[in-house]
């Protein structure tokens, strides 16, 4: 399953952030908690309606979207 089947942007809703299968837990959240130390199994307790593929399909996104981050040099 690729991100694309997960991850859903809403122009009305988190201000248009990318979300989870149209919940209000924004991509960034879940990155936040990963970054802040918190596992897997930690955030899938504190958020029953998420899955461990919901996860996966976060770090997708934001390696794809790091993959596509152009610099460009003066």
């Amino acid at each position: 399953m690729s991100y694309q089947d997960i991850i859903t942007i809403e122009p009305g809703k988190r201000s248009g952030k990318p979300c989870i299968r149209g919940m209000r837990i924004t991509v960034y959240d879940i990155l936040e908690y990963l970054a802040g130390g918190m596992t897997e199994a930690e955030i899938l307790e504190d958020f029953s309606e998420l899955t461990s593929e919901d996860i996966k399909a976060c770090l997708s996104f934001a390696a794809d979207r790091e993959k596509k981050l152009f610099v460009a040099s003066l």
